[in-house]
């Protein structure tokens, strides 16, 4: 059960309603975020929730039957968007997220976003931290990448998501980036999804490597009953025994998502197939399936890419898919 409370609601009302629902032996949890105040109440007893909606300082009362019950849709039918500023949301339009695996310098980034204002694509993606495989391989450029990605990335009014690997990272970050990333590595590491709840910037959690769809529902959960309402599910691919390409990109994940929960979700198709020529056909894919957008590696010359070479497109094939991606969401649209 979600119990929606009233703003600035009284200290004696909060108390009662507390009681009332301690009295039919559910445990409550409260939860402020930025945008609300809630209590969720856990239990098994079957009662008249009028009783409860009646009480001084209730906004509005769900039953929620999901262990996980903020990011759950069976309380807010709405879908939820996000809003960045500037006229940048997800959730509501196609969202289109693109750039390189990682940050390598200021010229790769400059023609990077030049490439994504020619086609009005306003968020950026970009690795400064990098969770590598080896520990030989390129870890990115650090603060100090991304303190240079996010100037020139502010200069031009766009908007960067960067992924964020431990929790110590946050308060560096903070200042520089606009959505955090949480990659498929760290989809459990509840330590750091418990301390990004506090913060006051949207998140986008990627789904486990071998993770189901409601350990990634019970994670954003995490976040969302830390205070951080602002959250953006996505679809990765996921490990399976099949060896022609990197991952199994879950398309089945998109519209149960949708279903199951209010939040946006978006597809990326570089990391769920992993094969540069076919991410075309699988991002049109992932937006046919209902996402809300997808987000994509995109590089000047992939085969110099200093990560993820085989998965990255180049700005030629960029501009194909962006210009195929608004045909296709008109399409959507006018069925």
């Amino acid at each position: 059960m979600i119990v929606q409370l009233q703003e600035n609601i009284l200290a004696n009302d909060l108390q009662t309603i507390c009681e009332h629902i301690q009295s039919i032996d559910y445990q409550t949890s409260r939860v402020k975020t930025q945008r609300g105040d809630y209590i969720v109440a856990i239990g098994k007893k079957e009662f008249d929730i009028r009783k409860i909606g009646g009480l001084n300082g209730v906004k509005d009362i769900h039953r929620v039957s999901d262990t996980y019950k903020l990011v759950s849709k069976k309380w807010k039918v709405d879908s939820t968007y996000i809003d960045l500023g500037d006229g940048v949301t997800i959730g509501n339009e196609l969202t289109i997220i693109a750039g390189p695996c990682s940050i390598e310098g200021e010229e790769q980034v400059r023609k990077t976003i030049d490439h994504l204002r020619q086609h009005n694509v306003r968020i950026m993606r970009g690795g400064v931290f990098k969770p590598r495989t080896s520990p030989y391989s390129f870890q990115g450029m650090g603060l100090d990448g991304l303190k240079m990605w996010s100037q020139i990335a502010r200069e031009n009014n766009i908007k960067i998501i960067s992924e964020i690997l431990a929790v110590d990272q946050i308060e560096k970050m903070h200042e520089y980036v606009d959505i955090f990333q949480v990659g498929a590595r760290n989809s459990q590491n509840f330590t750091l999804l418990h301390e990004l709840g506090k913060v006051d910037k949207p998140v986008m959690l990627k789904r486990g490597i071998s993770g189901t769809l409601d350990e990634l529902l019970h994670s954003a959960e995490y976040i969302f009953s830390n205070g951080n309402e602002r959250l953006i599910l996505c679809e990765r691919g996921i490990r399976t025994f099949e060896k022609a390409y990197r991952n199994t990109l879950d398309l089945n994940a998109v519209p149960i998502l949708k279903e199951k929960s209010h939040l946006p979700v978006i597809v990326d198709p570089s990391h769920g197939i992993g094969v540069r020529r076919f991410v075309k056909d699988m991002a049109l894919a992932g937006l046919a399936a209902g996402a809300n957008g997808v987000i994509i590696e995109i590089h000047e010359q992939p085969q110099k890419a200093i990560s993820d070479a085989q998965q990255t497109i180049d700005f030629r094939n960029s501009t194909v898919l962006i210009e195929q991606l608004h045909k296709m969401h008109a399409l959507l649209k006018s069925f």
